[in-house]
């Protein structure tokens, strides 16, 4: 027998009954779930179940809350320590042909330490997400939508943490007009999101916003082996400001929903999201957001995306979204509390019922690596559910090194392309020079008549020029990011003509209105450009 996932599914181990348990592909974007108390086995499943999706070509996303996933990018050892137990579970499964392997793998870090950044802008992000982020009240939230939409208004680009507080400097200076067109406006709720933003400096929550912006077809990519990356999220560091994690991979939800096509149900998936902790995207979510949750992981598989939600505890997960999850690996529970008592019910009433298992008991009795499995048949009926020893993984079971990550990283498909931010004309700039030309105008008159100087050239440079001077700035940088890959051997995916492209289109945006008006000239540049 062998363990390798089929063109049709992956192989996840072996049921009581001698029965093979298989994740079908064609049904792996209905979501799934894995579940368990610490220590049962969760991560080694995990890791084995995102190996066979690589495998098969399909690309990962996991965030690796821990340091010890990014283990999958090298191949195991026969010289690791438990290295006996991962081939005597190999042998009593009958895999005939277990072999230790690496995976394709890229390294993400929003800090940029551990791994190339991931930045978004402060836009793209949008006041829904950034007001849990910053844990407003409703008044406050309000608030922030009217800068946002002000914002919009006046095509002012909100890049980075600094434009979003000199915006909201401005809608404090303007308090009186907005509260007349949009609502009350209180310096008071103004000054309160901007001690929130300065705690979420203090976090490092400004690494996360700015430019270059990430392009999510960089994390759809496949090897020329064609395995699909596995993209492993550094948040060992990041879990210490929980809502930033959580916020950040609702936000990555959110942008793959919107910017990947419909596809239906695909053969396989084009990208499997693991979301470890997952019940941190739920603690204290306000309605609202709990209703966009929903709304994405419903729609999202129809783009061809699965998600699964990896957590201790499976009630942790609200029931609109638990109903959505159509396979899944239950590790053991504890029942040493009444919410553990509650727990191990509420999972064992999910599964199709096996006439030949008491699945309430089992769950408590479960060993390290086994595991209770149901998934989704061709059918899309879900499988009787079985006692199952898990496959054991093949690449590392453990953290790699810092020279192995320094490695990896050299040679990633995306190396040179989101290391360097760039810092181009946004809200912050725009308002600093309309400020800065209405006191030079206001001295001018003061020192002669109004008439005088109403002849004289405008101070702000035109949109055109700056596009040119922006273009060639950008242009500059990725150009000597090529160089320095071509002194250093390295592969660079840098593109001076469109990184310049790019920054004039979003220069120009700031000039006659805004993101979508830079998503056009972008567009039609790049169009011209191929």
């Amino acid at each position: 027998m062998s363990d390798g996932s089929s063109e049709t599914a992956i192989f996840l181990g072996l049921a009581d009954n001698g029965e093979r348990q298989w994740l079908n592909l064609s049904r792996a974007n209905r979501h799934g779930l894995i579940a368990g108390a610490t220590g049962t086995g969760k991560t080694v499943t995990l890791q084995g179940i995102a190996e066979s999706f690589s495998a098969d070509g399909v690309p990962v996303f996991v965030a690796d809350v821990k340091g010890d996933l990014s283990g999958i990018a090298m191949a195991g050892s026969p010289t690791f320590k438990h290295a006996d137990k991962l081939e005597s579970r190999a042998r009593e499964l009958g895999i005939d042909d277990y072999a230790y392997s690496d995976n394709p793998a890229i390294f993400w870090d929003l800090y940029g330490e551990q791994g190339h950044p991931i930045r978004t802008t402060v836009s793209e992000m949008g006041p829904l997400l950034l007001s849990r982020l910053l844990d407003l009240n409703e008044t406050q939230e309000g608030v922030l939508n009217i800068a946002f939409h002000w914002a919009d208004e006046q095509g002012l680009l909100l890049l980075d943490l600094d434009d979003l507080q000199a915006m909201l400097a401005h809608t404090a200076d303007n308090a009186p007009e907005l509260s007349t067109r949009y609502g009350n406006v209180t310096k008071a709720s103004v000054g309160t999101i901007q001690r929130a933003l300065l705690t979420l400096r203090a976090q490092g929550g400004d690494r996360f916003f700015g430019e270059p912006a990430l392009e999510i077809d960089d994390f759809l990519g496949i090897d020329d082996q064609g395995r699909g990356y596995v993209n492993i999220l550094a948040a060992d560091k990041l879990m210490r400001s929980p809502k930033l994690y959580a916020t950040f991979l609702l936000w990555l939800l959110s942008e793959l929903f919107e910017t990947l096509p419909e596809v239906g149900d695909p053969e396989k998936p084009k990208l499997v999201f693991f979301f470890d902790e997952a019940h941190l995207l739920f603690d204290d979510a306000p309605r609202a957001l709990q209703e966009k949750i929903e709304q994405v992981v419903r729609l999202i598989r129809s783009k061809g995306v699965g998600v699964y939600f990896v957590t201790q505890n499976p009630i942790d997960i609200p029931e609109e979204v638990a109903g959505q999850l159509g396979n899944r690996v239950q590790h053991a529970l504890r029942a040493f509390t009444p919410r553990d008592q509650k727990a191990i019910r509420a999972a064992a009433e999910t599964f199709r019922i096996n006439p030949k298992l008491d699945v309430a008991q089992a769950i408590t009795e479960l060993k390290v690596g086994e595991a209770l499995v149901s998934t989704l048949m061709e059918d899309g009926s879900p499988s009787i559910v079985q006692r199952t020893l898990i496959k054991p993984p093949r690449s590392r079971l453990g953290p790699v090194t810092d020279k192995e990550r320094a490695i990896i990283r050299s040679i990633s498909p995306v190396e040179g392309k989101y290391d360097q931010a760039v810092d181009r004309e946004s809200a912050e700039d725009v308002l600093l020079a309309k400020a800065a030309d209405a006191a030079a105008t206001a001295e001018e008159v003061a020192q002669s008549s109004r008439e005088e100087v109403a002849k004289r050239p405008r101070k702000t440079t035109s949109m055109w020029e700056k596009a040119g001077k922006a273009a060639a700035g950008a242009a500059a940088s990725s150009a000597a990011a090529v160089i320095a890959a071509k002194v250093t051997g390295r592969k660079s995916s840098a593109n001076p003509a469109k990184t310049a492209a790019t920054a004039a289109a979003g220069t120009i945006a700031t000039g006659i209105g805004g993101q979508l008006v830079g998503r056009f000239v972008r567009n039609l540049i790049g169009g011209l450009m191929r």
